[in-house]
């Protein structure tokens, strides 16, 4: 049966202490003062209750410990996958949002999700689901208002002409 992970030795338990009491992150605090209770001589398994984790976690951030000090004790998520889309490919489906679709050639008066999937599907040449176009628009900084749309025979003047104006007081 192997032994127990061996701690590195370059921090006694009250640096960790200190170190617990000036972060600012409460999770990287708990598993600084199960460290420290593990280098006072407690055993592994009180220790990690002392952080609220299992001695297998214990161990996991006592590797994690070893390999990058303090700083490893940070909880590190996971960034997901990369953008199909480029910072330019992006940066032009900003300007083909922002200038509305051209009714001849777009074939619609407004953008909706699906004629932007479409959009990004013949341009770009990258399949998203319906769905995922809204979550990259909010991304890029769009939000969920619809203008009403213009019809594009529409007569400026014949529209000012029918307004009804209220009598003067």
């Amino acid at each position: 049966m192997p032994g127990s992970v061996r701690l590195r030795q370059d921090y006694c338990s009250a640096a960790l202490r200190r170190l617990a009491s000036r972060s600012k992150d409460a999770n990287q605090s708990r598993r600084l003062l199960s460290l420290a209770a593990v280098l006072d001589g407690m055993n592994r398994a009180d220790a990690a209750l002392i952080g609220g984790m299992d001695r297998q976690t214990l161990r996991d951030w006592v590797h994690r410990f070893n390999e990058a000090g303090p700083d490893g004790l940070f909880e590190h998520r996971a960034v997901g996958p990369r953008s199909r889309l480029s910072q330019e490919q992006k940066a032009e489906l900003v300007t083909i949002v922002e200038t509305g679709p051209n009714p001849e050639v777009d074939g619609v008066v407004r953008w909706r999700r699906v004629d932007l999937q479409r959009v990004i599907k013949e341009r770009f040449g990258v399949q998203y689901h319906e769905r995922h176009v809204g979550t990259l628009l909010k991304k890029l900084g769009f939000s969920h208002i619809s203008a009403r749309p213009r019809h594009p025979g529409q007569d400026a003047a014949t529209i000012a002409a029918f307004k009804k104006a209220s009598p003067r007081r």
